[in-house]
């Protein structure tokens, strides 16, 4: 039996559903990922008022601009690979906000 493979698109989109609003006071922010290869694309997560939206697209001036190839950001939500690991690489590259870089993944229950 084969395990079916996760997308990086399933994973961005249901990124609302594993928000954690609690762990996102205060934090008002647009953040762009731009995820190259196959199954990449363009999509806007924004977090306000305790609430987190995903729409596909390129937003004007992002807080924070996260660019990866697709296939190494499913390694990295599903844990196989290293957020900072990624970074260090050169396969995660940050424009904008680091603090909030270093805060994303604790907004979101993964685990």
């Amino acid at each position: 039996m084969s395990e079916k493979k996760v997308t990086a698109r399933q994973l961005v989109e249901s990124m609302p559903q594993y928000f954690r609003p609690d762990k996102a006071q205060g934090v008002n922010a647009v953040i762009q990922y731009h995820l190259t290869g196959e199954g990449g694309g363009d999509w806007i997560i924004r977090i306000a008022d305790g609430k987190c939206t995903v729409e596909e697209g390129v937003a004007e001036n992002p807080n924070l601009v996260l660019r990866m190839d697709a296939q190494d950001y499913v390694d990295m939500v599903t844990g196989k690979l290293d957020g900072m690991t990624a970074f260090m690489m050169g396969k995660l590259q940050l424009d904008g906000d680091f603090t909030l870089a270093t805060r994303l993944t604790s907004f979101f229950n993964l685990g």
